[in-house]
């Protein structure tokens, strides 16, 4: 049996799209009550607010292309908050900003 820890410590690990095609799934089986049916985004992202994106997660998220992306980060436009190994992290929060001065 999964605890609701390692389920949301295995749903970090996806891709963003498997992410959305999961919450997906999971708003077609929440039922018909009407007075759920519709939620708000911090109750469906909120556990992500502290999410950490890779380079083609965040690229995904952004709608832009890796090769675009990684020209903004060579460009100083978008920036890495951590590090493993040599693969950099992105904070949701810095791409949702950027994302809102680009619409």
């Amino acid at each position: 049996m999964n605890t609701a820890q390692e389920l949301f410590s295995t749903l970090q690990q996806l891709p963003l799209s498997e992410r959305q095609h999961f919450f997906e799934l999971l708003a077609g089986g929440l039922g018909n009550d009407a007075s759920q049916e519709n939620y708000s985004h911090a109750q469906v992202f909120g556990h992500l607010d502290n999410a950490l994106f890779t380079a083609a997660e965040a690229a995904d998220y952004l709608e832009i292309s890796i090769a675009t992306f990684r020209r903004y980060v060579r460009d100083n436009k978008i920036v890495a908050i951590s590090t493993v190994g040599s693969s950099h992290l992105y904070s949701l929060e810095a791409l949702r900003e950027l994302k809102k001065r680009w619409h």
